[in-house]
């Protein structure tokens, strides 16, 4: 039996995280190494090697838009980076990061943007 993936032991709550959206079947989370303040992943919770084998596809990638428009409006930014690497962790991600935003420490104020995240989400 292979090891559990640091994604799965976050689903399984054995590691924490910064949570900005969860349901039945995917979680969005910020990056502990993140590019940009909001730097966010999204997983399914179901455990898949890549993006493309995602079961509910469709739902996964209408959750990568919605999670899109709310970092715009959270961090005030008309452009968000989407990216689909797969390498770093085996198990399938979304990367959203805010565009045009600056490492200044900010990004690391991990509490304080998964809530700006969040209160961006409940506008919808």
């Amino acid at each position: 039996m292979s090891e559990k993936s640091v994604f799965k032991k976050i689903i399984d709550g054995e590691i924490p995280a910064h949570k900005v959206y969860e349901d039945d079947d995917f979680l969005a989370f910020l990056d502990i190494f993140p590019n940009a303040p909001g730097h966010t992943l999204i997983i399914p919770k179901k455990e898949v090697r890549w993006v493309w084998d995602v079961e509910k596809y469709e739902e996964y990638w209408k959750l990568a838009r919605k999670i899109s428009f709310a970092l715009r409006r959270a961090f005030d930014t008309d452009w968000i980076i989407s990216k689909v690497v797969g390498d770093e962790v085996p198990h399938a991600h979304i990367h959203l990061i805010p565009g045009g935003l600056k490492k200044d420490g900010s990004e690391k104020d991990f509490e304080g943007n998964a809530e700006k995240i969040r209160r961006a989400l409940a506008q919808e």
